[in-house]
């Protein structure tokens, strides 16, 4: 059997990995660790939880033993899909160089460029970043690549998924011809076989297991829900979800349960805290000190349920994670694979529980086509009870379109008053009313809110009086334009007076307007 000492690794290294409490390395470290201390591309494909990581740091760190890193120019390039996996490859990185003088960068979001900077600044040997961040900062003119030796591509399907191809392109382009290149994945798309064949030079292509193979340690289950109604099927799989833990007891130590949205993941972490349950979100969304505190709190045992994004199915290194639930379906069937990857690492056994509906016929299929297994029916949890009352179900998925209907519901539902519609042409066809009407009118009229206001103000007397007095003559205006009858032409009996007065100048004698204009006497 291999053991590292027979890898040809630093004899600091072979001391940490000691320390850590590793002696015999896993199927893809045996294989890939050789070939990376050649100098060879590397092309590695095993399934989660088989010790990745280690495959591409250990190499790196007895490679880059010699020589030192120059401001601004790191020595090697790691690149991972997410803030929590590029976490990851630092921790590991700490754990395995911690007898070598070797420094490293963390570049991710969610963290101030300015310390980021001063690193860089100083130089370091192992740069680990996210592809969004890593560019930031070279558009900025604070980093060069032109120095990088060795470069890693970590969880280069999910790269893929989230949309990285470009930036990886770019990034391939602004580093050296002469690197040596290290792709690593769990499942192998077409499109990551052009990438390897336009960046890699003859790689060693290591794969310890067939593709988008599940691990035999992790007992799967799929549990099928039959909601009675389609828009109960979301309330249906949250009291299935708790069925299923309450069900597995002092079992499930810990567990993650993914989702496919991120508002879900919110919505069922709120659910199981709101039915007593330990539980927390963790999503692309969140702030990172915040991801950072819970993925902390999941670590050391004092959360007990992380309900999590696909943006933490590639991020998490827990090697004690005893159940895995899928409240969702994955759209993708590689995210299944990595999902249930979290359990059952290190030869650990471990739990993957799906949750599915009539509506995901569709994507089990596509998954047990890539797994080349069929997924083992279960039975539904006992204390489970489909939700069958009568009327619409009071979900949060169903209640998201309320208010925006700015009222208009209300006012569909609202009863027709006399003056809404016919009101408006009631002024064409009316007879007009006699005046000596108006006053009893006006008496039987309810006062207004802000005339009830005035009256109660006693101390503003007068005042009070003039203000109320105005208002009743709006009043008065509003309800004419509402009893007019039909339409006068032009002014009628109503001539203003000035229109009758005539203006014309009688002719002075001459005498006076010659006086008029001199203003004298004679």
């Amino acid at each position: 059997m291999t053991k590292f000492s027979d890898l040809a690794l630093d004899p600091r290294v072979l001391q940490a990995v000691s320390e850590a409490g590793y002696e015999t390395p896993t199927p893809i470290q045996a294989q890939a660790i050789p070939e990376a201390l050649k100098g060879r591309d590397v092309l590695g494909i095993a399934q989660t939880g088989t010790g990745k990581t280690a495959s591409f740091t250990l190499p790196m760190i007895t490679l880059l033993g010699q020589g030192r890193a120059r401001a601004r120019m790191p020595r090697s390039l790691v690149l991972a899909p997410t803030r929590e996996l590029a976490a990851q490859v630092a921790e590991n990185f700490d754990i395995y160089a911690k007898h070598t003088k070797l420094t490293k960068a963390l570049l991710i979001g969610g963290v101030a460029f300015g310390e980021q900077d001063k690193l860089i600044d100083r130089g370091v040997d192992v740069l680990i970043a996210t592809p969004g961040r890593l560019l930031d900062h070279f558009e900025r003119g604070k980093l060069l690549l032109t120095g990088v030796q060795i470069m890693v591509v970590d969880e280069a399907d999910r790269m893929l998924d989230m949309g990285f191809i470009p930036d990886i392109e770019r990034i391939f382009q602004l580093t050296p011809f002469t690197r040596q290149t290290m792709f690593y994945s769990a499942t192998m798309a077409p499109e990551i076989e052009r990438i390897t064949n336009t960046f890699l030079t003859n790689p060693a292509k290591i794969e310890v297991a067939r593709q988008a193979t599940t691990s035999t340690t992790i007992t799967q289950s799929l549990i099928e829900v039959k909601p009675a109604r389609k828009d109960r099927s979301f309330g249906d799989k949250r009291a299935c979800l708790r069925a299923l833990i309450r069900a597995e007891g002092e079992a499930c130590t810990n567990a993650i349960i993914f989702c496919n949205r991120k508002m879900d993941v919110d919505v069922v972490a709120k659910s199981l805290k709101s039915h007593g349950f330990n539980a927390a979100p963790i999503h692309g969304d969140l702030a990172q000190s915040d991801r950072m505190k819970t993925l902390d709190a999941f670590r050391d045992g004092t959360l007990h349920l992380l309900v999590a994004s696909d943006v933490a199915a590639r991020g998490l290194d827990i090697p004690a994670v005893s159940h895995v639930f899928n409240f969702d379906v994955p759209s993708h069937p590689e995210d299944y694979v990595h999902r249930i990857g979290r359990t059952g690492r290190a030869g650990r056994l471990g739990k993957a529980f799906t949750i599915s509906v009539p509506s995901d016929e569709k994507y089990l299929k596509a998954i047990e086509s890539l797994i080349k297994a069929e997924i083992p029916r279960g039975a539904l949890p006992e204390g489970f009870e489909p939700d069958t009352r009568e009327g619409k179900p009071e979900s949060p998925r169903d209640d998201r379109s309320k208010g925006r209907d700015n009222g208009r519901s209300r006012n569909r539902d609202r009863p027709v008053k006399p003056h809404d519609a016919m009101a408006a042409m009631e002024p064409l066809v009316a007879a007009p009313k006699p005046v000596q009407d108006e006053p009893e009118r006006e008496d039987r009229r309810e006062p207004r809110r802000d005339e009830r206001r005035d009256e109660r103000r006693d101390d503003r007397g007068e005042r009070r009086e003039d203000r109320r007095e105005r208002r009743d003559d709006r009043g008065e205006r509003r309800d004419y334009r509402r009893d007019l009858g039909p339409a006068v032409v032009g002014m009628g009996d109503h001539v203003p007076d000035f229109i009758l007065r005539s203006f014309a100048v009688k002719a002075a004698p001459v005498e006076e307007a010659e006086e008029a204009v001199t203003g004298t006497d004679g």
